[in-house]
């Protein structure tokens, strides 16, 4: 190996954690040109995921670096819904192997090196009246600059409850809101407020009732946008949903 080939493969590794899946963009800015990569991938030095993506060779990928990596290429995209709460401590369910569900405002297909690794969902959703470069309650996780960005607690669940109905049971949504009293009323108050599904609004206010969780009193919930008068009504795979107005 020469002596500029070793450099650059030393000031690479020193760039690049092991498990961080790294594009041919990034490569070039560390000096690092597209035949140079190639040879790198024939030595053995990085391993290509896909066109254009590689990591180190010593370990597999880590979740966190990945996801960030997947959050340059996708407008808006975070960890939501029962994967958030999940994160944050709330669960009902335990599995071997979790879904990942990835929330999003473009159309998007999650890239098969990611999927081969972390089986994930994405669905492209846009729940509330906001920009994709500043979604509302979605913030890096536990603060930190490096984690991927999340949904608090109070957007996850309505999130998780705008799901009901299409691919997440009712039973499973309102075991896992037994765990939520700890959410908070101003913030969720300002979700419901700019939340643009009235199905999940009657739906969190209802089953918050039901289950007489501490946050639904300090809801002003005359001032939410529950639509009109009439019951709200689907019938879908896993039977009638009926909300009160």
């Amino acid at each position: 190996m020469t002596t500029l080939v070793q450099s650059k493969l030393k000031s690479l590794y020193a760039n690049l954690a092991p498990g961080t899946p790294v594009v041919s963009k990034e490569l070039v800015r560390l000096g690092i040109s597209a035949d140079l990569a190639v040879h790198y991938v024939r030595a053995g030095w990085l391993v290509r995921l896909a066109r254009g993506v590689f990591r180190r060779p010593e370990q597999e990928l880590s979740l966190f670096p990945s996801l960030k990596l997947l959050e340059n290429q996708i407008e808006g995209m975070h960890v939501g819904g029962k994967s958030a709460l999940d994160w944050h401590g709330v669960r009902h369910y335990v599995t071997q192997q979790e879904m990942l569900h990835l929330y999003g405002w473009a159309t998007a297909r999650l890239p098969g090196w990611f999927m081969k690794e972390f089986p994930a969902e994405y669905h492209r959703k846009r729940l509330f009246e906001e920009q994709p470069g500043a979604l509302l309650q979605v913030l890096p996780f536990e603060g930190r600059n490096e984690t991927p960005q999340v949904s608090t607690p109070e957007r996850a669940l309505l999130e998780l409850l705008s799901e009901v109905g299409v691919r997440q049971p009712l039973q499973e949504a309102r075991e896992l809101m037994e765990s939520t009293y700890n959410l908070r009323g101003g913030v969720l108050q300002e979700l419901l407020m700019r939340c643009t599904s009235i199905k999940t609004v009657r739906l969190c206010l209802q089953l918050g009732r039901e289950l007489s969780l501490p946050w639904v009193a300090k809801l002003a919930s005359a001032e939410l946008p529950t639509g009109s008068n009439q019951p709200w009504v689907s019938r879908g795979s896993h039977g009638v949903l009926v909300l009160k107005p």
